[in-house]
């Protein structure tokens, strides 16, 4: 599962996306992005093939209300052996398919019995990382708003990844950069379940935090959130 992230500054996103022709509209940045706020996060679209900000949390067309699409089903991840088939997904993953850019994500690990360790998991390079995505334009029946919404991908896990995240076993779903326009691209069905695969190992790290992701009550999106407090693992 991907719940945590944390986001690129949008001047090093807009640096690092700019050799490859995309543009960068304005988004906050997170140290500690939870999912479960739904918060707007930058993606990049198929369809206007630009970075905006996007809601976490696929809403399906059928939800009407805000108060509803709180309410919904946990859609902030997609497996990909179901994404074709939950009702959720279907109807959008073959058109409708985007890249979240982050710095990093958060997993839990669970080193002993009830006992939980959040880990910062990003590339050994430390540039932004695209996360393989679908996604829907929801309107709220109520005010007649449109938001982009979207799930974040997941696959098996790596090697590093079933380390890490030990009970549960799944990473996000990540789109190199070389792969990038064709995820984007129109692709049959086929294509694109053979693209949904773990990342290749040695190209993440991940080290231990010290839980100030998981308090309640408390700002977590605070530079403090994302300092190490053990050995990074490889």
């Amino acid at each position: 599962m991907c719940y945590k992230v944390a986001t690129p500054e949008e001047a090093e996103l807009h640096e690092f996306l700019e050799p490859h022709g995309f543009q960068v509209e304005h988004y906050d940045h997170y140290f500690h992005a939870d999912g479960f706020t739904r918060p707007y996060l930058p993606m990049l679209s198929n369809d206007t093939r630009k970075v905006e900000p996007a809601r976490w949390k696929l809403i399906p067309y059928w939800v009407k209300t805000e108060e509803e699409a709180n309410k919904y089903a946990n859609t902030l991840n997609a497996r990909c052996e179901e994404v074709f088939e939950k009702a959720s997904y279907k109807s959008f993953i073959q058109k409708n398919r985007g890249i979240l850019f982050v710095k990093g994500f958060m997993e839990p690990n669970h080193p002993a019995p009830k006992v939980t360790v959040p880990y910062y998991v990003q590339p050994i390079d430390g540039k932004p990382l695209g996360l393989g995505c679908v996604f829907a334009d929801w309107v709220n029946k109520d005010t007649g708003e449109v938001t982009r919404t979207f799930s974040v991908i997941t696959t098996e896990p790596n090697i590093l990844l079933r380390r890490i995240h030990n009970e549960g076993e799944r990473m996000p779903y990540i789109v190199t950069p070389e792969n990038w326009n064709r995820w984007l691209n129109p692709l049959a069905k086929e294509e694109i379940t053979a693209m949904m695969q773990p990342l290749p190992d040695g190209l993440l790290q991940g080290y231990p935090l010290s839980g100030l992701v998981y308090k309640r009550g408390v700002n977590a999106n605070v530079p403090e959130a994302l300092e190490s407090v053990g050995e990074v693992w490889q």
